[in-house]
């Protein structure tokens, strides 16, 4: 370690100390949470505040608060002491090598990979995967997975982005809807349910169908498109949805497909991970099973 990191990393004892009485308010009730004596506690952040040269408290009296700077700094200490005591948990709890940790979509967990599990055990019956539902992009450094799926562009920060395949969004509408509808604008006759976060998609749809259609006001939205799925097979109107995701419902009929008109995505799913995740054996097997399952999806999905 150089005299420069060494100047910029405080003693642990300092802000471990700084860190209890930041979060109470209190020396005292920091000195019960450490173990220490509230005057201990005080020689500790007196310390701490001379080694930044900037005070972190306000005193007046007995009583003591975080000044504007204190706030700043704990903010920060705080989440890196939480990320040291989650990474410490981890190596202590050595999990087995054949224990992969990964991070789905919840749609896309439930519809493309759990119908799989079966084939990845019959393959490699040793490997256990823990699967966990996120949405959000998150840090491979703090947070305990080995790799998470992507929907998007391959721009996950730190981390290799590994192509599955292209999203192809099919219309889909009840049986009962079904009836009387001929050409594409048909639909325009219908409700028109979308995802929440692709409001555009009918706009988009009946564009490349060449139907002069813009869908007028809002539309009725629903956050997963699982969601969305059953509201058309209710009968609530026609959606937009990715074809992999209702194969169930496609097969006994619950959602028809009254054009073979799918509305294309440059956006993909993507396996992500750390690039050191490929020194595990047990994580190449788990991606080259899941990129080999991921070509058969894009060889049969609609054109």
């Amino acid at each position: 370690m150089s005299e420069e990191d060494r100047r910029t990393l405080p003693p642990m004892a300092m802000l471990h100390s700084f860190a209890a009485a930041a979060r109470h308010g209190s020396f005292s009730r920091a000195a019960a949470e450490v173990g220490l004596t509230q005057s201990a506690i005080s020689r500790q952040i007196a310390h701490l505040e001379e080694w930044l040269g900037v005070s972190l408290f306000d005193r007046t009296g007995r009583r003591v608060s975080l000044n504007e700077a204190g706030r700043a700094y704990a903010e920060e200490v705080e989440a890196a002491l939480g990320a040291i005591r989650r990474a410490t948990a981890r190596a202590m709890a050595r999990p087995s090598e054949r224990v992969i940790e990964l991070a789905t979509l919840p749609s896309f967990g439930m519809r493309w990979l759990a119908p799989r599990l079966p084939r990845l055990t019959e393959r490699h019956p040793d490997l256990i995967v823990n699967f966990a539902a996120r949405a959000d992009e998150f840090d491979f450094v703090t947070e305990p997975f080995d790799a998470a799926i992507h929907f998007g562009r391959p721009d996950w920060p730190g981390a290799v982005c590994d192509l599955l395949f292209r999203e192809a969004a099919i219309p889909v509408v009840s049986p009962s809807l079904a009836e009387g509808l001929r050409e594409p604008r048909d639909l325009a006759r219908l409700p028109l349910l979308v995802q929440s976060n692709r409001r555009d998609a009918w706009a988009r749809w009946f564009a490349l169908a060449g139907v002069d259609h813009v869908p007028e006001g809002p539309l009725p939205g629903f956050s997963h498109f699982l969601m969305l799925a059953q509201a058309a097979a209710a009968g609530a109107g026609a959606a937009l949805v990715p074809s992999f995701l209702i194969e169930p419902e496609l097969a006994s009929g619950a959602l028809v497909r009254p054009f073979d008109l799918p509305l294309p995505s440059e956006r993909a799913y993507y396996l992500a991970y750390p690039p050191a995740r490929m020194e595990s054996s047990a994580f190449r097997q788990l991606r080259d099973w899941m990129l080999a399952e991921a070509r058969v999806t894009a060889s049969i999905r609609p054109a």
